[in-house]
């Protein structure tokens, strides 16, 4: 038997301090899944209207790469691509949301406004192709961070919600049952001293 569960003056100011602490972790671990909440439905907004708006700028590229091909050669149109470099200037950080890191993407983008062939064996076609596909990695860039950020958050919120149910269905009900029975053995105590006492002064 635990030492804890004695029906002592002790043990019951120790259950009734675990039964506040377990209070108050719960209201904070409700407040924290609630912010989480909150800040994954924004992000899923975002990625939402991102996703919609990267749709339509591919659409739009792709018809003006087919555009490009018809008026070029295919083999032309690929020999151009291979003069774009990789994009290196990606840069991840994060920040703090209820101590999930989120992270946070620094990228200047170093083929915006510039492509880099020239102009003479290019066509109109796919100067508009080029920079539509340039718009796409600005969003696909952006919205891998969002989603990313809304994975951890769901991941954050589900390990709040169980610790905030274990706490609800399991800590708090068994110390407020731990207290109530050793406040009602400590009374029932009280009252046959209280007798005793009676009888003692009685003979």
């Amino acid at each position: 038997m635990d030492p804890n569960t004695f029906p002592t003056k002790g043990n019951l100011i120790l259950a009734k301090n675990t039964l506040k602490l377990s209070r108050q972790g719960y209201e904070l671990l409700d407040k924290k899944r609630n912010v989480l909440i909150k800040e994954i439905m924004e992000l899923n907004d975002q990625a939402k209207a991102l996703q919609k708006k990267i749709e339509q700028v591919f659409q739009a590229a792709y018809t003006s790469l087919q555009s490009a091909n018809i008026e070029m050669g295919i083999l032309n149109v690929e020999r151009v691509s291979h003069a774009i470099p990789v994009e290196t200037a990606v840069r991840i950080g994060s920040r703090g949301v209820m101590g999930v890191e989120i992270p946070i993407i620094g990228y200047e983008n170093s083929t915006a406004g510039r492509p880099f062939f020239g102009f003479a064996n290019s066509s109109l076609a796919l100067d508009h192709a080029f920079a539509k596909f340039n718009a796409v990695k600005d969003m696909i860039i952006e919205l891998a961070a969002l989603e990313n950020a809304a994975y951890r958050l769901a991941v954050s919120i589900k390990k709040t919600q169980k610790r905030a149910n274990a706490l609800q269905n399991v800590t708090i009900p068994r110390f407020e049952a731990l207290v109530k029975q050793i406040q009602e053995t400590l009374e029932e105590r009280e009252r046959d001293e209280f007798t005793r006492l009676k009888m003692v002064k009685k003979k």
